[in-house]
């Protein structure tokens, strides 16, 4: 059966603010879900606390709107209870980097086969306008009136120092490349992380307003793609390359640069070194990576599980619970 976006639409009324980036992304969720083919049914959404941890009551898909910072705990239950319902977990920046901090590094470290939603307003927008741990250090906010004396946190830099198998980043505006991801992510076997940089129009509006337009997008942004030239700019002229350690930006047809000096994309790479530095890149100097930064193959837990399983019940003696209690040391009283 074909499917099309308003077969994953619940009949619930979205209660975001008018404006806010997650509506965007919701769209394309539904018509990337659509796009995959996974009946509703088979798909079940896990969420924390937060704005964006709403999303699992505007599909119609199987939900659970669990507790603060514990979603990724539970969507690994799950994923392991049933290897094959295909589980996503929609976290905000304070949900999954703050209280759930070590539930995501350590779901990472697993590589349980989940599909990651990080939606980045770098602010705590349901609790109205708290600093969060991608507030960038000096942000004033309510929690910090004088400026946030706190170094930011990176979502790659946890992620791949965490062993993550994938990690990608899009913009709540630029649905191609949300498209893009999310169906990457889909495709991806362990514990795909999407950074999707969403603005809060009330607490911390044009967050991202440096890359956020059409005209900045293109000059930036760099939409990175596996076995692709690393090239952006709006005439399409400008692309990174290697300058010893460092990442460069250079103009195509400029000190003798051609399109074939232009560094390609090689999100399989098993080392993230470079993975990392694009991931680290910085406007205005650097354009921002967008795009699948980082997608490499590893056994994933419920898999590695379930063959241990399968192995131990081929071996055991005992093969039952009754069976069980028999080999244990007993007593009459």
């Amino acid at each position: 059966m074909e499917l099309i976006n308003k077969d994953f639409k619940s009949n619930q009324s979205v209660k975001w603010c008018p404006g806010c980036g997650d509506h965007a992304l919701i769209a394309t969720l539904q018509k990337s879900m659509a796009e995959i083919g996974i009946a509703p049914h088979n798909v079940a959404v896990v969420s924390g606390i937060g704005c964006s941890s709403r999303l699992p009551y505007y599909l119609s898909t199987y939900g659970f709107h669990s507790i603060h910072g514990r979603g990724a705990a539970i969507a690994s239950g799950v994923k392991t209870a049933n290897p094959n319902i295909s589980v996503w977990q929609a976290t905000g920046d304070g949900d999954c980097l703050a209280i759930g901090g070590n539930h995501f590094i350590h779901s990472v470290r697993r590589n349980i086969n989940i599909n990651v939603l990080l939606f980045n307003n770098r602010i705590y927008g349901l609790t109205k306008g708290q600093y969060s741990p991608t507030s960038p250090k000096g942000f004033v906010s309510k929690s910090s009136p004088y400026g946030t004396v706190e170094k930011a946190f990176v979502p790659a830099e946890l992620t791949f120092g965490a062993g993550g198998t994938f990690f990608a980043r899009t913009l709540d505006v630029d649905a191609e490349t949300a498209r893009m991801v999310l169906l990457a992510a889909h495709r991806h076997k362990g514990t795909s992380v999407v950074e999707c940089l969403v603005n809060c129009v009330i607490f911390n509006h044009g967050t991202h307003a440096e890359i956020s337009s059409k005209e900045a997008r293109a000059e930036k942004t760099v939409v990175l793609e596996h076995g692709k030239p690393m090239i952006f700019g709006a005439e399409r002229n400008k692309g990174l390359v290697l300058d010893g350690w460092n990442l460069k930006v250079v103009t195509i047809g400029e000190n003798g640069i051609t399109e074939s000096d232009i560094l390609i994309h090689d999100a399989k790479e098993q080392d993230y070194a470079l993975h990392l530095k694009l991931a680290q890149m910085k406007s205005p100097e650097m354009p921002v990576a967008m795009g699948v930064i980082r997608d490499v193959a590893e056994d994933t837990y419920e898999t590695e599980l379930e063959k241990q399983i399968e192995t131990v019940k081929s071996t055991s003696k005992v093969k039952n619970f009754d069976e069980l209690l028999g080999t244990l040391e007993q007593w009459e009283i």
